[in-house]
C-alpha cells in the first residue's frame, strides 16, 4: 500500500516523468522479464524503476555475477530503492537520467548491455529526451541485445521502430491501465 501512495504522490508532482497512476502489476513485470536469458546475461540495465516492481523480478532471477544497473531520476524513488536493495551483489543504483546511460557504462568500464528494461513513459517524455535515450540505448546494446519497454497505447510503436528494426508486441490486461510490452531489437 505504501508503494501505491508514494507512486501517486510522485506522479502528481511530476506527471510527465512518472507517466502512470499506479505501480506496474506483477503480471506486467512477469511479461517484461519473460524473454531475458538470465543464464547468459552479463549486464542488464533498468530505466525508471519507480517503486521497483521490475527491479524485484530482475534481482530474483539474475545470477549473482550479473551486473544490474538501475537508473532512477526521481530522488524519492531512488532513496527508497537504495534503502531496500543496498545489500544486493552487483546491483548499481544511480540517481540520474537514462539520457546519460553511455556515460554511466563508461565510468563503470562496462562495454555493452545484454538487455535494457524500461519503465519510462515515452508518450509523455519530451521528444528530444526520448530521441537521446533510444539512440543511446541502441548504441549500448549488444548485437543480439534487447530493449524491453511498455506503453499504454500503440501510438509510439512507429516512433520506436525508427530505432529498432524488430518489435514483438504482447498485451497485459491485468495492469492499471492495461499495457503493451514492446520487445525491441536490431537484426
Amino acid at each position: 500500500m505504501f508503494k501505491h501512495i508514494r507512486f501517486l504522490i510522485e506522479g502528481l508532482k511530476s506527471p510527465r516523468k512518472i507517466g502512470a497512476v499506479a505501480p506496474s502489476s506483477k503480471m506486467l513485470a512477469a511479461e517484461m522479464i519473460k524473454d531475458i536469458n538470465f543464464s547468459s546475461a552479463k549486464c542488464i540495465i533498468e530505466y525508471g524503476p519507480g517503486t521497483g516492481v521490475f527491479t524485484e523480478k530482475l534481482i530474483k532471477n539474475k545470477r549473482p555475477e550479473t551486473i544490474l544497473l538501475v537508473i532512477e531520476q526521481n530522488r524519492s524513488f531512488y532513496k527508497e530503492l537504495l534503502k531496500r536493495y543496498k545489500e544486493i551483489d552487483n546491483l548499481i543504483l544511480i540517481n540520474g537520467s537514462a539520457e546519460n546511460v553511455e556515460k554511466y557504462l563508461h565510468e563503470l568500464k562496462i562495454q555493452q548491455a545484454d538487455y535494457v528494461v524500461s519503465g519510462l513513459p515515452f508518450a509523455s517524455l519530451p521528444k528530444t529526451a526520448s530521441d537521446l535515450i533510444l539512440q543511446k540505448t541502441r548504441k549500448i546494446l549488444k548485437n543480439d541485445g534487447k530493449f524491453i519497454t511498455f506503453q499504454y497505447t500503440l501510438l509510439k510503436k512507429s516512433y520506436i521502430s525508427t530505432y529498432f528494426t524488430q518489435i514483438d508486441l504482447d498485451r497485459v490486461f491485468f495492469n492499471l491501465p492495461p499495457a503493451f510490452v514492446f520487445k525491441c531489437r536490431n537484426h
